[in-house]
């Protein structure tokens, strides 16, 4: 990684070409639509999204500060690949993170908040019967993002974001890889909703969003360790 993947890049302005960029090109690597390996070629991104060079260098440029581009010698920008280890370790400390500002959150989280997460919930365990990995990823994390982004500690949350930010890649395919995960994973998000909506004490549920995290982990590492 270079010394500018190091760095903690600005955001660009909301609306600018250069966050249009960002959004459509990290789009296409969540989604699956540029896999691990793919060479991002600035000139024909530019040209298909209808914007200069410029904008779409600078969104490669954040994409590779968040761990999703990398740069090869005499290839250019290529979508990072997906490295075990990095998902093992990446897993292990958002079930730590992730479960405690869920637990900080818990007390801040409204009915509102509460009706917002089960609906989601509902839409997930719909996506069951035709199961699409891709709508469901994309749920999960909307869900969990209910949960934990009420978290008033700014430093843990920062955590929780730069963890999910690096399982961006491989979110489109989790529940591919693992598609008997999901049922489970949709009854342990009604356990959670429960917990905080019966004002729970913060370990509870704390240990229950951790151990939510890692049954997941633990159904990649069992599926992995089967091919």
């Amino acid at each position: 990684m270079t010394e500018t993947a190091l760095t903690e890049l600005p955001a660009a302005a909301p609306g600018s070409k250069s966050e249009q960029a960002y959004q459509a090109v990290k789009g296409r690597i969540v989604e699956g639509a540029y896999t691990p390996g793919y060479r991002l070629v600035l000139g024909s991104i530019a040209k298909d999204l209808g914007v200069s060079v410029v904008p779409v260098r600078e969104a490669i440029r954040r994409l590779e500060a968040e761990g999703l581009v990398m740069f090869e010698r005499n290839v250019g920008a290529t979508v990072a690949g997906i490295d075990p280890t990095e998902y093992l370790y990446t897993m292990q400390t958002l079930s730590i993170v992730e479960g405690a500002a869920t637990a900080l959150s818990a007390p801040l989280i409204d009915s509102v908040a509460i009706a917002r997460a089960r609906s989601l919930n509902e839409e997930m365990r719909e996506c069951l019967a035709h199961f699409d990995p891709v709508r469901f990823t994309q749920l999960n994390q909307e869900f969990h993002s209910v949960l934990f982004e009420h978290c008033p500690n700014p430093h843990i949350l920062d955590l929780v974001h730069r963890g999910w930010n690096r399982l961006a890649a491989l979110r489109s395919s989790t529940f591919r890889f693992v598609p008997g995960r999901a049922r489970d994973s949709v009854e342990e998000h009604e356990n959670l909703l429960k917990l905080i909506e019966t004002g729970a004490d913060a370990d509870q549920i704390e240990k229950a969003a951790r151990l939510h995290r890692s049954a997941t982990l633990d159904a990649y590492l069992r599926q992995a360790r089967n091919l």
